[in-house]
């Protein structure tokens, strides 16, 4: 199991100590063009997550490829590189320019920009025309039928998938019933997320069986272990990072008392479980099954 971060939820140009507590660091998203993104309040807070609206804000590919990618290089985990557009061809251009990166994620699921990209598996297939770097794409959990979609991406050619990417929500302000941010919606994340997310993985592991990257509302080492039961692979630290920058090696202890209460040797060993009937685990004295 590799632990990451959720693209845009951690800058390890500014906080390096924590990118280095990770096995490796996704990077905010790059399109081809510069984006300021949205105009602020573009965060709020609610009752089980926050929402944000930043819509991408990003320095655009060729800055990014020029200074901010050799920066990152620099402070030593395995770099994957968020990848986002408005077209299928975006999508190449950008794939096409990488090279010495982990893996390629491709967000064909941000809920906070208005431009419509091409289909998921469209996007895929003209990436991995460009690049034989592995291809993670993104999918929101807001699809009728993700696990249908997770199924055209793997015959696209992608290599794994990330779920989930946030949902879209509305945060009034309660003393004029007005929407907080100024997009009006933003991207629900936090723990609000979490079933979603196990839901989601759970489908998308039926569906492909590819490796997955499971994130949404990760709070605790219970949070990750379920969603490795789920499917996932890998887990992704997302909104929590904002509160508790040690939280990747508190999830770490915790997934290894968690592991050990299981009496289990690592987290791998309980990947899927959520899928069979025949395996049992030992909690103490009691069989789960």
């Amino acid at each position: 199991m590799l632990l990451l971060n959720a693209s845009g939820c951690l800058d390890a140009l500014t906080a390096p100590e924590v990118a280095r507590q990770l096995d490796g660091f996704v990077t905010k998203t790059i399109t081809p063009l510069p984006r300021e993104g949205n105009a602020p309040p573009r965060i709020a807070e609610t009752a089980h997550g926050m929402l944000n609206a930043i819509g991408l804000a990003n320095p655009g590919r060729e800055l990014f490829l020029r200074e901010t990618l050799p920066r990152l290089r620099e402070l030593g985990p395995p770099l994957w590189v968020s990848v986002g557009g408005f077209c299928a061809q975006d999508y190449a251009d950008t794939c096409a320019a990488l090279d010495g990166v982990e893996a390629i994620e491709l967000n064909l699921s941000c809920p906070n920009v208005d431009e419509a990209a091409d289909s998921a598996a469209e996007i895929v297939a003209a990436c991995r025309a460009v690049t034989p770097l592995p291809l993670y794409a993104k999918l929101s959990a807001a699809h009728p039928d993700v696990g249908e979609v997770a199924r055209a991406v793997a015959a696209a050619g992608a290599d794994g998938l990330s779920l989930i990417n946030t949902l879209r929500g509305v945060a009034l302000d309660p003393r004029t019933l007005r929407p907080v941010l100024a997009r009006g919606t933003g991207g629900l994340s936090g723990p609000g997320l979490k079933p979603i997310a196990l839901a989601t993985v759970h489908a998308c592991y039926a569906a492909t069986q590819l490796p997955i990257v499971g994130m949404g509302g990760v709070m605790t080492g219970i949070d990750a272990l379920e969603l490795i039961a789920c499917g996932a692979r890998h887990v992704a630290l997302g909104t929590v990072l904002f509160a508790d920058p040690d939280a990747p090696g508190r999830l770490r202890e915790e997934l290894r008392r968690a592991v050990e209460e299981l009496g289990v040797a690592q987290p791998d060993d309980v990947h899927a479980f959520a899928h069979s009937s025949e395996k049992t685990l030992e909690i103490g004295s009691i069989v789960v099954s």
